[in-house]
């Protein structure tokens, strides 16, 4: 019983193993960010078994759409990434009548704690 090699195919110069194509780097980024990729890890800095520092990395590569169905849309949101995305509004002068009905609940709690304490220690 003797053992043949696998079979072999030329392609383009090259001399690849039977069911195996050429990958060119078009086809592996085409490939990531159709999929995605995730990249995680850790580093920590010690001394003398005393933690100092610690930065934990997370890197997910991926196609917009890709990201969109896994719930990653912060560029949307982000006034610096896009023009759609709204700056936080600043409050504006509040109107003093109802500054003061917010204000007559707390009064009159403090006023009922006095007159608890005035009891008390009277």
């Amino acid at each position: 019983m003797s053992v043949q090699p696998p079979p072999v195919v030329q392609n383009s110069g090259q001399v690849l193993p039977a069911g195996h194509e050429p990958a060119n780097l078009g086809d592996i980024l085409e490939r990531v960010l159709d999929r995605g990729i995730v990249i995680a890890g850790d580093i920590r800095v010690s001394l003398l078994d005393i933690e100092l520092l610690t930065l934990k990395l997370r890197l997910v590569i991926a196609s917009v759409d890709t990201a969109r169905q896994i719930g990653i849309d912060w560029w949307e949101h982000d006034p610096w990434l896009s023009s759609r995305a709204r700056p936080p509004v600043e409050p504006g002068p509040r109107d003093p009548e109802q500054v003061e009905a917010e204000r007559r609940p707390r009064v009159a709690r403090t006023a009922a704690r006095r007159e608890e304490w005035d009891e008390f220690d009277g």
